[in-house]
Formats: structure tokens, sequence, C-alpha cells
């Protein structure tokens, strides 16, 4: 369990610098939350930019005092601290400690540390809902196929008792979480701004929904503003927390491509559904596709369920069309049907010659041709029943 003063100062940490600094999560690891706190509020910080910083935002206030704040308000929102220590934090975020993205150069690319702690409203232990747990990700201007598509996949993802995970936007975000709720199950929504004042605001009777049968998730503390950076900081936690990603529709530039970006680099199954080549919307998805060898196409629950679930068991059936008659015909029957006349009637003899077949092997497909009604004896011969197709 986590202490209270450890607690106050990871809430205070992350007050201090945005979730995700390494070097303060450095710190934590070595010296505790603590004794990192002093260590910076002494002016004692590794580098100069968290320096300037932690200077900047103590002049916004007493971090102490900012933290307690957070804490007492946590209870009256319902809200709750879940920090490393504590038994429902969720193990997987630990691998953001590797995690490196190539060519990184903005700071939000190479700032991607595990968060220091989480603050969730809603009833269900944290690692337990993001053990099964599938991120369902796009673009907020969705067309009708990716609003189509999303909602099928979370629907049938939480009937099949996986949790649905996404950061609550508008589009492709809305659908997936949506379409979980409607299935009756669980979807967690990992927020860029404090869990009591989700956005976007018009999604504001999707979060209370969220929040009596999911969760909603925040690194940052209640009242925090939904800043432009936050977003592609918080969607490190959703490639991270959940076994696999899957990304529905993406423009060239989008944050929900990041998303996927983190999940590639974090080596978690990472999966892609197509889109029409003619849509603007369809670019980053198909580029990831081009750009990444372990990326999946995925064009359904089965596929998606093939790359999350369990070794052999849950596998996708091969895609095959509507089973027909002539499936169990071999070469000698097949081409003895194919070589029937479109009408009328033929002798066993003459077809057998048409064929390139043996008379008596003639005869004996013709009575299995028979026998699955795609042929009929006439007085004069053969006919065909059913037309093959060409």
């Amino acid at each position: 369990m986590t202490s209270i003063e450890d607690l106050h100062a990871r809430v205070a940490l992350t007050w201090l610098a945005e979730p995700g600094t390494r070097s303060v999560y450095r710190l934590v690891g070595r010296l505790g939350a603590a004794a990192t706190l002093e260590l910076l509020l002494d002016g004692g910080a590794p580098d100069d930019a968290l320096r300037a910083t932690v200077a900047a935002r103590l002049d916004a206030g007493d971090p102490r005092t900012v933290a307690a704040g957070a804490v007492a308000l946590a209870d009256r929102l319902g809200a709750r601290i879940v920090c490393p220590a504590d038994d429902e934090w969720p193990a997987p975020l630990g691998d953001l400690e590797r995690l490196e993205l190539p060519g990184a150069s903005r700071k939000i690319d190479r700032e991607t540390a595990p968060p220091l702690c989480l603050w969730v409203r809603g009833g269900w232990p944290l690692a337990e809902v993001l053990d099964r747990s599938v991120a369902v990700v796009g673009a907020r201007a969705a067309t009708g196929y990716g609003v189509h598509v999303a909602t099928e996949l979370g629907y049938g993802l939480a009937d099949r008792e996986w949790t649905v995970v996404s950061g609550g936007a508008f589009g492709i975000d809305a659908a997936a979480h949506r379409g979980a709720l409607n299935a009756g199950g669980v979807t967690v929504a990992v927020l860029a701004c404090g869990v009591d004042r989700p956005y976007p605001m018009g999604n504001s009777a999707l979060f209370d929904r969220i929040a009596e049968t999911g969760l909603l998730v925040s690194e940052w503390l209640p009242g925090a503003e939904p800043l432009r950076p936050r977003f592609l900081i918080r969607n490190r936690v959703i490639a991270a927390g959940t076994r696999g990603s899957v990304l529905v529709e993406a423009a060239a530039r989008s944050g929900a491509a990041q998303t996927m970006h983190r999940a590639i680099a974090l080596r978690r199954p990472s999966m892609v559904v197509p889109g029409p080549v003619t849509s603007a919307l369809s670019v980053g998805a198909h580029e990831l596709l081009r750009e990444y060898d372990r990326t999946r196409l995925v064009t359904g629950l089965a596929h998606v369920l093939e790359e999350v679930g369990r070794i052999g068991v849950d596998l996708a059936p091969p895609a095959r069309g509507a089973a027909r008659p002539t499936d169990v015909l071999d070469d000698e029957a097949t081409m003895l049907r194919e070589s029937m006349p479109r009408r009328g009637t033929v002798s066993a003899d003459v077809l057998a010659a048409r064929a390139g077949v043996p008379v008596r092997t003639a005869l004996r497909k013709l009575a299995l041709l028979e026998e699955l009604g795609l042929v009929a004896r006439r007085d004069d011969g053969y006919a065909l029943t059913r037309l093959p197709s060409r």
C-alpha cells in the first residue's frame, strides 16, 4: 500500500512537472517520491530544463498545498489515486520505462516514462479491467464507415468480456465506448485532463455512463485543462496499458496514429482496419500498414481476438464464401459438368469424349452429379439442372 506521504509527494511531482518526465521518474525510483520532491524544491533538479519548469510552476503555488487540496477533492468527486505500490496498479505500464520512439525530436516523444500515479473514477479495480483490454482509437472527424466499424468492434469485444479502452473523443473513440456500453460491458476512457472535467464537453453524458459502469482515468489533477500536448502524453498510457491497439481511421497527421507508434515501439499487437483508398481518413492507417511490418490488417472482431487472445484458441476462421454443392466435386466431375450443353441433353459417351474421361468414369461421376441435384437423367441423356457459373 502507498503511504500518505508518498501519495501526496507523487501528486505534487505530477503537478510540478508534466507526466512522463523521465528525470523525475528516475529520481523517484532512486530516492523515493518524498525525497525527490524535497530535492526539486531545493533547486536540485538534475537538468536546466526541469529546474526552469519547477521554478515557473512554483510561481503558481506551493505543490504540497496543491497536492493536499487535490487529494481532498478526490474524495468529494468519488475518485481515488492509484500508485505503483497499490494492488490495482497495472503492471504493464512499467514497460514505458523502456519505450523509445525512433527519431524522437519532440519533448512529448522523449518524455515517455511511466506515470507516477493515476486518478480513477469508477468502481472497477484498474489492473483487473486492463488485464483483458483492447484499445480502439481513431479519427475525431470519423466517417459513417469508421463509426460503424468502431461500434461493432466495441460491442463485440465487450460481448466477449474484453475491456474497451479509448480516449473519449468524438468520432471513433466515442463509437467504441458506446458499442461496449450497449453490450453491457466495461469500457475505460483515458483522459488528457482532470477526471472532474472530461473533454469534450459534448460527450458529458457518455462520460457519466462510463464512470457508472466502467472507469475514467487520468494522470492529471482534478481541474487540469485538456492542453494539446497532453493528448499525446496520454496516448502512451493507452498503448502500454492494453493488450493491443486497433486503429480504425486516421488522417495523415493524427494523434491516434501516434498511439499506434507507441504500441508498435512497445511491441504490443498493433492492428489497422483498412478503409477506402479515396478517403483522406484512410491515409494515416494505410501508411502504418506500409511502414511497419509488425502491424496487422484486421477486418473485424475475429481478427482482433486472434491477435490479442490465447495462442491456438482465439483463432479467426478462414475467410471463405458460402458453401456450394460444387465444393465437393473433384476435377473429373467438374470437367463433366462444365462440358454439358447449357440447354438440351447429351449422352454419356458424347459427354465423356468432350470431357476427356473414360465412359465408365463419366457414368460414375454423373451419378454423383445427379445425387447432388446438379444434373438430371432424361430418356435421351443428361441435362443440367443448374447452370455452372462462368
